[in-house]
């Protein structure tokens, strides 16, 4: 389970990438008194001092922090990286907007007749300043973040949904080479003026696709399930992918996971929780970032005892989104490691792992695979 954003602290080239002093939980406990006695239990407080959370005597589960090897510290990267993907180059940014050769082949190949916005925004915002002239145009909105994406707003009543997702598969292709974003994203949205616009569930997303000797084939050539919650298969562009369940925010991704865990399969369950990082990391909102915690940790318990006698339940992040920290870039942290089984040991301190992709070497060696990255911690825990 990924806790999108849910960093634990700054990686010591933080100062690199201009995050020198980042600490997502740390910010958000500092706020006031959090309620988190589930991942207490299972050893959160045990990683680091942290403060209004201190360590239990005897953690029923196994914790740790991971680095993030890659080069970068967006979505893509960081779960490319469990996998067992170490990327050497970052995807790029465009922090002043796409340049003009990229919109104008936009616009040809797609036959709008121009773009608005091409710039660094908030999407609820965005469509709140562009929405009405979009209506009026037909010009769709292009915006970006701090993230690695191109993403296209539109009405549903001015640009088809079909169509929306043909101009961002056009933008796919575009986007290569030295330009090869993360992501391209379609952001569909309703609504009749600037004050009650509001996104639909029609997103889609198109990713790079990854190198295909990481986890997720490696487990489906093995004939093992490959179970995917919110958007984890468009980060991995469904390579590996056997089940997609659909799942918009956080609650629905706790709902997917635990039918998931209900259903007769057997390998991989890859659940992210996206509001986190969505609704208030970005935002830097820290009251909101602290009651989702507190609603995840609510809900643990029902996780747990959906979990088989030889289930293993990982919890860890992509990267950090310190509501509490300038700017609204995601942030170069560590990631909180926790790992629990029913059948496995307890109170291991797994120590401070080397990459992420010490998590998908772990699942890879319990199913008899091996990944070209990634040190496995498994022995440690059985």
């Amino acid at each position: 389970m990924i806790l999108d954003s849910v960093g634990i602290g700054e990686m010591p080239d933080a100062g690199v990438w201009g995050d020198k002093g980042a600490d997502t939980l740390g910010s958000i406990l500092k706020s006031r008194n959090v309620n988190l006695p589930n991942m207490q239990r299972l050893g959160l407080g045990n990683i680091k001092e942290l403060s209004g959370l201190p360590a239990v005597e005897n953690p029923m589960g196994n914790y740790g922090k991971c680095a993030l090897k890659s080069n970068g510290k967006d979505t893509t990267t960081g779960h490319w990286e469990i996998a067992g993907i170490i990327l050497e180059r970052a995807f790029p940014t465009f922090p002043h907007g796409f340049p003009g050769k990229i919109i104008d082949e936009f616009t040809a190949q797609a036959n709008v007749p121009g773009v608005l916005g091409n710039t660094v925004a908030s999407g609820t915002e965005i469509i709140k300043q562009f929405g009405e002239e979009h209506i009026k145009t037909g010009k769709p909105i292009v915006y970006t973040s701090a993230d690695s994406v191109f993403q296209i707003a539109a009405h549903e009543a001015t640009i088809p949904i079909e169509r929306q997702y043909e101009i961002c598969e056009i933008a796919r292709r575009i986007l290569s080479g030295e330009n090869e974003v993360g992501r391209v994203i379609a952001r569909p949205f309703l609504g009749t003026n600037a004050d009650d616009f509001t996104r639909t569930g029609n997103r889609h997303d198109y990713a790079v696709p990854p190198p295909s000797d990481n986890l997720l084939p490696l487990l489906k050539d093995k004939n093992l399930d490959v179970v995917c919650v919110g958007k984890v298969a468009s980060v991995y562009d469904s390579l590996g992918v056997t089940e997609d369940l659909t799942a918009k925010n956080n609650e629905q991704s706790i709902d997917q996971t635990i039918n998931a865990l209900n259903k007769n399969s057997h390998g991989l369950i890859f659940s992210n929780l996206v509001d986190f990082d969505m609704l208030y990391g970005h935002r830097r909102d820290v009251e909101g970032y602290a009651k989702a915690l507190e609603y995840f940790d609510q809900r643990l318990p029902e996780i747990l005892s959906a979990l088989r006698e030889d289930d293993l339940l990982i919890i860890t992040a992509d990267h950090g989104n310190d509501p509490g920290f300038r700017g609204s870039d995601h942030t170069r942290e560590y990631t909180p490691l926790l790992v629990y089984g029913k059948s496995a040991r307890q109170a291991v301190n797994l120590g401070t792992r080397g990459s992420l992709a010490d998590i998908g070497q772990t699942v890879a060696e319990n199913f008899g695979g091996q990944l070209k990255n990634g040190e496995s911690f498994l022995r440690q825990i059985l």
